[in-house]
């Protein structure tokens, strides 16, 4: 089994690709070994010294590093990924699945089309860009003219997610919703 690493935007978090499907449905993030106890993955990663937080995509693995070099830490987490993966062990234990909800979605109901809309443009030409980094962006609500956007994975955390937010996303939801005036993290 080859597995290949990527950098991301952050330098505390590379990107692991292993080859195969990770996750064939929504996204899972640990931020602390009690978030990832019902996968083995995110066990056998947060057992390796140094890892902050775990983040499962479609085809990759994010993995954070709270202090440490990635020389030293990478090793660990590539045997880990590569026994976990030899094994055949599930990716979750006890019917444990996906985790795409980040709490309740809010918007006034008039706003229900330009909400449409942002959703649009975030599945087709924003997350797609977020998960090449090694993340993901998921929509939380829309008041008042600014969108509020839950940040995931190599994203969450990163110093320039703001840059992303500020001139990225908003420059391109401007574009399309002269309604929306500001975009946030939550």
């Amino acid at each position: 089994m080859f597995i290949q690493t990527e950098a991301t935007p952050n330098p505390a978090t590379l990107k692991f690709l292993p080859g195969r499907v990770v996750m064939p449905e929504g996204t899972f993030e640990a931020k602390t070994p009690e978030q990832g106890e019902f996968s083995p993955l995110a066990q056998r990663l947060f057992a390796v010294p140094g890892v902050a937080a775990v983040f499962f995509g479609y085809d990759f693995i994010t993995v954070t590093k709270a202090d440490g070099e990635w020389q030293h830490l990478k090793p660990a987490i590539l045997g880990g990924i590569m026994e976990h993966f030899m094994t055949g062990a599930p990716l979750f234990s006890n019917g444990y699945g996906a985790t795409d909800e980040d709490g309740e979605e809010f918007f006034d109901p008039q706003d229900a089309s330009t909400v449409e809309t942002i959703k649009e443009l975030l599945e087709t030409r924003i997350r797609p860009a977020v998960a090449g980094d090694g993340g993901d962006i998921t929509f939380r609500g829309f008041r008042d003219g600014v969108v509020y956007l839950v940040m995931k994975g190599a994203c969450s955390g990163c110093p320039s997610s703001t840059a992303t937010l500020r001139h990225g996303i908003q420059n391109l939801l401007r574009h399309f919703l002269p309604d929306v005036r500001e975009v946030q993290a939550v």
